[in-house]
């Protein structure tokens, strides 16, 4: 890295005139942080760009499980690539897995992910931000911020180092004021082997800015060489893969095969607790922090430890438990299904009741770990503090979870710190990227976060998008590639292949009957009918699942936005009082609570209640005009 000494400020490389100091500055190393100072860079390759983080050596480290995608967070990552992102290319060269989840099911609700190499991660994350020429990361802890006119205009470092900037982002994840639970021991750090960030939470309250305070947490990871693999489910990844980087499609397309993954592809496998294991936790809940009153915070419900589950799941005798490998340099496996903060005595005797694991040995114990957050009311949903012009908040820091949240929030806040910057230097007026809820996941990730205070780790989830019909993994380049082409994040080759491929997906769309269609290989059936060469799509699984979807969606699509309209319209829609919330088929059971407590009396209120989402609304205003 070129990274300049702590002590001192850094001078201006940028090509616009300033007294000193840099044009953006990017605090922290995560997902949120890689993204943020990538796009930044990329958007502005004449800038200065400067990332800061403690240990450059932990850039791109993956806390938790080492998977990108899944569920609604997999069209993130494409939504990503079609913005110029940098997670989608580290993730399909660093794979050692790709799964499209929910296959079964319709493309709307699919998922795309990929296990990774989690060491491989982190170094090619760390080279990809050495190769942005205009990008440089300095070792330094960040304690302070520079404010002048009430505009936050830099950061003080640890140490008496001053880095001026024309925005600050920060993206401090789960290290402000972490603590970290095994049982009865707590260790001050925001992951294991790292320390927290003591420091910043009081500069951030000395701003007037409110805090809360969430938990998240992690399985044990156990040795590989001492799990009897021979009688467990085996879990094989897809053959052929698909890859998250379009552009990775497209060459190996153009060389007339499929993608294949660079690194070497291994299985997953699946076992199970069982009632003893369950009868093992009930017994050592009094030393579990979560049920002792050791931790007060509130933790992920749609990703629970296993202490929830056995406690919330009550009438369950088993849950799955996925055993999912690290790296292909080590032995160390993922227990993806009982994350816990138990003594390290139980973790290891309830890990040797799972089938296949009696013998397991636990490398590095399971931990909750407890960390302060702005409540995300306070910025907008470019990632701005509302109180601090130019200090832009992305990731866990605004009570998300996940790397892909947290990405998504990194690459609006690089974005939006180029253009906050600009416009204070007179070069444009201030006009915010703000990705609206019909347009993108990321935008229903950012419109939650500032309509609806997170109470738990915000996680996406496909049931948040009222619009997921047109919001699916394979349409996310036809959705966002022009925009971020407007935005500079997508560069002249890649723009080239897009509309390459769109005259394509015109063609082969104005060409084949449009009728709807039941099953993916109508598209080469009905293509070949209207006298296309179905293999010009044989190498481009992508392009093939875009045309199916979109004509089996069609109709679907249409009376969406219908019904939107309409919704909108019946703002002022009664209610009836006592209605029977629970008794609403498709509706979540954390929106029939919210209801049913409140019992709001017009749809367009039912919309502002917390826990309430307007795919939610959509539904009620459904089953209301049925029954009236």
């Amino acid at each position: 890295y070129a990274a300049t000494a702590a002590a001192s400020t850094l001078p201006n490389t940028s090509s616009r005139s300033r007294s000193s100091g840099v044009d953006v500055v990017v605090v922290g190393g995560g997902h949120a942080g890689i993204e943020a100072a990538a796009a930044a860079a990329r958007m502005r390759p004449k800038w200065d760009v400067v990332l800061v983080t403690p240990d450059p050596g932990r850039i791109g480290v993956m806390s938790c499980n080492p998977a990108i995608g899944g569920l609604a967070k997999g069209q993130i990552v494409r939504e990503l690539d079609a913005l110029g992102g940098v997670m989608p290319r580290i993730a399909d060269t660093t794979g050692i897995q790709f799964r499209l989840l929910n296959a079964s099911r319709g493309p709307a609700v699919q998922g795309p992910r990929c296990q990774s190499d989690k060491y491989a991660y982190a170094e090619a994350a760390q080279a990809a931000l050495r190769q942005t020429p205009n990008l440089r990361v300095l070792p330094g802890t960040v304690e302070a911020f520079l404010l002048a006119a009430g505009r936050c205009e830099g950061v003080r470092l640890a140490g008496g180092g001053v880095v001026e900037a024309g925005a600050v982002v920060l993206t401090t994840g789960t290290f402000m004021r972490g603590l970290m639970h095994t049982g009865p021991q707590q260790t001050r750090g925001g992951r294991v082997g790292e320390a927290a960030a003591s420091g910043i939470s009081a500069t951030l309250r000395g701003l007037g800015l409110e805090l809360g305070r969430l938990k998240t947490g992690t399985p044990p990871r156990l040795d590989g060489r001492t799990i009897d693999w021979a009688g467990l489910e085996t879990q094989p990844g897809d053959v052929p893969p698909r890859p998250f980087h379009t552009q990775h499609a497209r060459q190996a397309a153009d060389a007339g095969r499929h993608w294949t993954p660079p690194l070497r592809q291994v299985p997953c496998h699946l076992t199970h607790t069982s009632t003893a294991v369950h009868d093992l936790i009930r017994a050592h809940l009094d030393e579990a922090p979560m049920f002792n009153g050791q931790i007060e915070t509130a933790g992920p419900r749609y990703c629970p430890s296993i202490e929830d589950k056995v406690v919330r799941f009550a009438d369950r005798s088993s849950h799955h438990v996925f055993l999912e490998p690290e790296s292909l340099r080590t032995d160390e496996i993922y227990c993806n299904g009982i994350s816990t903060s138990l003594p390290l005595h139980v973790q290891q005797r309830l890990v040797r009741m799972l089938p296949g694991l009696e013998r397991a040995e636990v490398l590095q114990a399971g931990y909750a770990v407890e960390y302060d957050t702005v409540l995300p009311h306070q910025i907008d949903s470019t990632g701005m503090v509302k109180s601090v012009p130019g200090l832009l908040l992305a990731g866990q820091i605004n009570g998300t979870s996940g790397y892909e949240e947290a990405a998504a929030q990194g690459l609006i806040a690089g974005v939006n710190a180029v253009l906050w910057v600009e416009a204070r230097r007179g070069d444009r007026g201030f006009e915010p990227l703000r990705l609206r809820r019909d347009q993108a996941y990321m935008g229903v990730l950012m419109d939650d976060l500032v309509t609806k205070t997170p109470t738990e780790p915000y996680r996406m989830f496909t049931s948040r998008a009222e619009h997921r019909l047109s919001l699916r993994s394979d349409n996310a380049a036809a959705r966002l590639t022009p925009l971020g082409r407007d935005l500079g994040l997508v560069l002249d080759a890649e723009w080239a292949a897009f509309q390459a491929d769109a005259a394509a997906l015109a063609w082969w769309s104005a060409a084949m009957p449009s009728v709807p269609m039941e099953q993916p290989d109508e598209v080469d059936i009905k293509g070949a009918a209207a006298g296309l060469d179905p293999a010009d799509l044989s190498h481009r699984p992508d392009l093939r699942a875009y045309l199916f979807a979109e004509a089996l969606y069609a109709g679907y699509i249409e009376r969406d936005l219908r019904r939107a309209a309409r919704l909108a319209e019946r703002e002022d829609q009664p209610l009836p009082i006592g209605f029977d919330y629970a008794g609403v088929q498709g509706l979540r059971s954390e929106a029939a609570q919210v209801l049913s407590r409140f019992q709001p009396t017009t749809l367009g209120q039912a919309g502002r209640l917390a826990g309430v989402n307007p795919a939610d609304v959509m539904l009620l205003d459904i089953k209301i005009g049925a029954a009236s």
